[in-house]
């Protein structure tokens, strides 16, 4: 991933942190939105969720004067970052029939890890050494959040590999948004990108169709499609363009703590101390991502955003 042209960016950016913390509390309306998604079978809702998202930025394009979505695309680049967000969400709902949501949860949000990886060794953007024990506590933080439980047994084994397969994903997904932030204007990127991964996920979606589909669940996919993904998403995704992936990702890992408030306001789910705890020490490891070395980052003259 050498080749993109690639503007300045700083991990201080205001403004691309100002467009994640927004993201994360569209994310956190995910869950609520998915309860009242039910009977629809899950892959039903994550198609119609990138379904409703394509076709929400597609026309924002439009609107806006950006409607050549098709101009310059490389096919068979897109075809993959669709892939790859299909499967971040279709791995990770898949995970939650053979796991805990505790575990699912917890190793999803590894993902943190695997976009620093991710980013230095496909954009040559690492970042200083000691942020990496930031990376850690946010990691170890949202452990706690989720309340880690120690058993484990074949079928829960599957379903911590399909949420690991998640967590890579997002890693991908996240470093492929970074990398075209110079190609592509952003609501070309992103409607192009939501409308490769609702065709690949529609097979699934067919296969495991229900045979009734209520107009209440189905507002909830709308909504779901709109909100966190559409908006939320997108946010995401412009701010991938200002902020180093990793700072941006970890934000994101907020959106347990949003849905955890937003279950506790709509559907009543009190959070267990770990889970508060688990909170506190995930934004203690955020902040110290977003604060350790800066200075001395902000003087190097290349390689680190």
């Amino acid at each position: 991933m050498e080749g993109a042209k690639r503007p300045p960016a700083s991990a201080g950016s205001r403004g691309g942190l100002a467009y994640v913390g927004l993201a994360v509390f569209l994310f956190s309306t995910s869950p609520v939105l998915i309860r009242y998604a039910a009977p629809l079978s899950p892959f039903e809702i994550a198609f119609g969720r990138m379904a409703v998202a394509a076709i929400s930025v597609g026309a924002m394009a439009l609107f806006t004067g950006r409607g050549r979505l098709l101009s310059g695309v490389s096919a068979g680049r897109f075809a993959l970052y669709g892939l790859i967000t299909s499967l971040h969400f279709l791995f990770y709902i898949a995970s939650l029939s053979f796991t805990s949501i505790a575990h699912s949860l917890t190793l999803v949000y590894t993902a943190p890890i695997f976009v620093t990886v991710f980013s230095a060794l496909l954009l040559r953007e690492p970042i200083p050494r000691k942020k990496y024990l930031g990376v850690g506590v946010a990691v170890a933080g949202t452990a706690i959040l989720a309340g880690f439980e120690p058993r484990l047994t074949p079928q829960m084994a599957f379903g911590d590999l399909l949420a690991l397969g998640s967590a890579v994903t997002f890693g991908l997904y996240s470093v492929a948004g970074r990398f075209e932030r110079g190609n592509y204007p952003l609501l070309q990127y992103a409607t192009l990108v939501y409308g490769a991964a609702a065709l690949w996920a529609l097979p699934a979606a067919l296969a495991a169709r229900s045979p009734v589909h209520p107009w209440g669940p189905m507002l909830a996919v709308v909504a779901a499609g709109v909100l966190p993904l559409a908006i939320g998403h997108t946010l995401y995704n412009a701010s991938l363009r200002r902020v180093h992936a990793t700072y941006v990702n970890l934000v994101s890992t907020q959106e347990v703590t949003g849905g955890i408030l937003l279950g506790v306001l709509l559907l009543g789910e009190m959070p267990s101390a770990s889970a508060l705890v688990g909170a506190v020490v995930t934004l203690a490891g955020v902040a110290m991502v977003l604060t350790i070395g800066e200075r001395r980052s902000e003087r190097q003259p290349t390689g680190t955003p």
